[in-house]
């Protein structure tokens, strides 16, 4: 999973718009035929809560240091960088070990943690937050995509849609979404 922090005025109208399945194109340096290889990316766009809209109290949690996992060799082997993170009042548990350093992990974790905890407490007073989410993001399958977000490596726009390249050309937050009014030519 990759995860994309955009701030600043205009960030959320910027990419309110991208949510949803797409289809990756693109062409690995090891293909020697020049044949397009095709992937599905899922996007959800959603707000990142602050330390103080969500309040963590240091009793509430349990750490726990470990051993990253995967590839990296001896230092990935010896250290204890990946982190273990649980709330016991909610019993949300976050595994993070995205990072070099243990502290660096632990940040992240906390972030998630709150991002977690934060959605869940807008789910259950909403009702309908974690099913818009779900039709944002949708299967994942590629048939759920639309038009392609990637042509020989950079990365281009899905039609109609024209937030990311908003953000190329700089006009984040530049102006406000005209609503279209029936019946106005």
């Amino acid at each position: 999973m990759t995860v994309l922090h955009v701030r600043g005025r205009g960030a959320a109208e910027a990419f309110g718009d991208e949510a949803g399945g797409h289809r990756w194109q693109r062409i690995p340096p090891s293909e020697k035929r020049g044949r397009v290889h095709s992937s599905t990316v899922t996007v959800a766009v959603l707000p990142e809560p602050t330390a103080t809209e969500v309040v963590l109290r240091d009793a509430d949690l349990e750490w726990a240091m470990c051993r990253g996992s995967g590839a990296g060799g001896q230092s990935r082997n010896k250290t204890e960088s990946a982190v273990t993170l649980v709330h016991r009042p909610s019993g949300v548990r976050v595994r993070f070990e995205s990072e070099r350093s243990q502290q660096q992990n632990k940040g992240g974790a906390l972030a998630v943690l709150r991002a977690r905890l934060w959605e869940a407490e807008r789910a259950r007073r909403d009702g309908g937050r974690s099913a818009e989410r779900r039709q944002q993001v949708g299967s994942g399958m590629r048939g759920a995509s639309d038009a392609p977000c990637a042509s020989g490596g950079t990365v281009t726009d899905t039609p109609g849609k024209g937030g990311l390249a908003r953000v190329r050309e700089g006009r984040v937050g530049s102006g406000r979404r005209r609503a279209s009014r029936a019946g106005s030519g």
